[in-house]
């Protein structure tokens, strides 16, 4: 049996792929959760979130892995892939902030949600994202983090100019609340992040 090393090239494109793996299987997740729905007759959409309600609880949890049709997945891959992918390349805390925006945003849904109505999708979590990214520039105050998060706020700007609307009671049949107390959530865990012991520059 002999050894030989691996190249460079490819121990570094591994260690990406294992870096960025955390949002390739929540979003294969989502997606494999859709096939099933489709199958069931779209029966698993009925565990979003049902504003005050008890049996609505278990949505905070359900509704960002539950989509109204693979449109509405489709449409919020793209920006889970590419700012969930800056996050995990830019900081250690993915889980945290997936977790915080997730709880956080879905409690604000729940608390506040239009009543009789059923809430699903992983939306706050792209406002969640988003918001983190660019407010731990803010906060945070090193060069990486400016600059990831000018890049996000010019993506935003460029191709989803309907964030800001989307966190406004405007349009018909969309959870502004999800997207509102997402984006919320994403700004405090970047609050937090940023007065993390030793996070800002000069601090010890």
């Amino acid at each position: 049996m002999s050894m030989s090393r691996i190249p460079a090239d490819r121990r570094s494109a591994f260690g990406c792929f294992r870096m960025l793996a955390p949002i390739g299987v929540l979003v294969g997740v989502m997606w494999a959760l859709e096939l099933l729905d489709s199958f069931v007759g779209n029966r698993l959409d009925g565990f979003g979130i049902i504003p005050r309600t008890g049996d609505g609880l278990f949505g905070i949890v359900a509704a960002p892995f539950l989509h109204l049709g693979f449109g509405h997945l489709l449409a919020n891959t793209g920006a889970l892939l590419v700012l969930g992918g800056l996050i995990l390349l830019t900081t250690s805390y993915f889980w945290m902030v997936t977790l915080a925006v997730a709880l956080f945003g879905g409690m604000g849904v729940w608390l506040t949600g239009d009543p009789f109505t059923v809430v699903i999708g992983a939306s706050g979590l792209v406002y969640g994202y988003a918001a983190y990214l660019v407010f731990l520039g803010v906060f945070h105050r090193r060069l990486r983090h400016v600059l990831v998060a000018v890049f996000v706020a010019v993506l935003v700007v460029l191709l989803y100019d309907g964030l800001v609307i989307g966190m406004l009671p405007v349009q018909p049949g969309v959870s502004w609340q999800a997207h509102l107390f997402g984006a919320l959530a994403g700004v405090a865990v970047a609050r937090w992040h940023a007065n993390l012991p030793g996070s800002l520059p000069g601090r010890r």
